[in-house]
């Protein structure tokens, strides 16, 4: 099992810990990108990996490493611990610049058959929002499986995280792992992603532009072909 975590942060916290108490549970490879040390670009905005392709944007070449790891791994985490409410800015700018792999636009095949995890803590509040964050690109992404894990560690530090509150993530942790593993291999996207994608497969038969449409024609995913089928 191939797993690639990016993290929203570049210092080992709580949300760090938690990540990578999952990656060994699961098993196999791990690769690791920390933000905004491994990617400090913000979006520029200039929308040509929407109307030309990706390889245009200013940043490509810095991204690719990543891209090729999110590419290559059978499960993504995406980690980050809650800022104001929502994602590190850094995690935002990241998937900022995926937006042209939304289904709306040109989805990656591969992330049909991988599972994404969505991990989030705070001190106190706004875990489900900075979850959401992350998970809607996972999904629009058309990842199979996302599962969110968002935890209250009530601290800012996780050396004094109540031996309580690590017990409980023990346990989610522990269930995560045996739900991810039994589904390796061999998962499907939920019927909310075959629903969009059908409904996408539709609107693609003209395509928001010249670049869309040809990407759904050449993979025959406007004459009915789905790229969770072989």
């Amino acid at each position: 099992m191939k797993i690639t975590v990016i993290h929203g942060q570049s210092h080992k916290g709580s949300t760090y810990n938690i990540a990578k108490q999952l990656c060994d549970k699961l098993g196999g490879e791990v690769t690791e990108f920390f933000l905004p040390k491994d990617f400090d670009c913000c979006c520029k905005g200039c929308t040509t990996c929407f109307m030309k392709e990706e390889s245009c944007c200013p940043d490509y070449e810095k991204l690719k490493p990543l891209t090729v790891a999110l590419d290559d791994a059978d499960v993504i985490i995406l980690a980050s611990p809650v800022y104001v409410m929502h994602v590190t800015g850094a995690m935002k700018s990241f998937l900022d610049h995926y937006g042209y792999r939304y289904m709306v636009h040109r989805p990656e095949e591969k992330m049909f058959s991988k599972q994404a995890v969505c991990i989030s803590t705070a001190a106190g509040a706004g875990m489900s929002s900075t979850i959401k964050d992350m998970a809607d690109s996972t999904f629009f992404w058309g990842c199979a499986r996302t599962y969110k894990l968002g935890v209250a560690v009530m601290e800012t530090r996780w050396e004094m995280v109540k031996p309580k509150i690590k017990s409980k993530i023990e346990k989610k942790t522990d269930s995560l792992a045996k739900k991810i593993s039994s589904r390796a291999g061999k998962v499907k996207p939920t019927i909310k992603t075959r629903a969009f994608f059908s409904i996408m497969s539709m609107v693609q038969k003209k395509g928001f532009n010249e670049a869309d449409a040809n990407y759904w024609k050449e993979r025959g995913w406007t004459n009915g072909k789905k790229p969770w089928k072989k």
